[in-house]
């Protein structure tokens, strides 16, 4: 497992806790800006995941498609479509 994917982990167990401690929040009756806020947290975290596993697809699956020079225009199209639903 590579660097990329452990910070992504690290970051999707972070965002897990937020989780079950917003359900605990929404149980409580807390506070609605409180509760929105924790959300807002863990959407956060759950980007930093994702920009982890995009860094390791670029070092690790586009790299090699590039130096195989197979599967280049593929790999390529994969970012762009991901990476227009991250800025919907």
């Amino acid at each position: 497992m590579n660097d990329n994917r452990r910070y992504a982990i690290k970051y999707l167990n972070m965002a897990k806790g937020q989780i079950e401690g917003i359900l605990k929040m929404i149980e409580e009756d807390r506070y609605c800006i409180d509760i929105s806020n924790q959300i807002l947290a863990s959407e956060a975290l759950m980007r930093k995941a994702n920009v982890e596993i995009l860094h390791g697809h670029l070092k690790t699956c586009v790299k090699d498609a590039m130096v195989s020079g197979d599967g280049v225009e593929e790999k390529l199209e994969e970012l762009r479509h991901t990476l227009t639903k991250m800025t919907k």
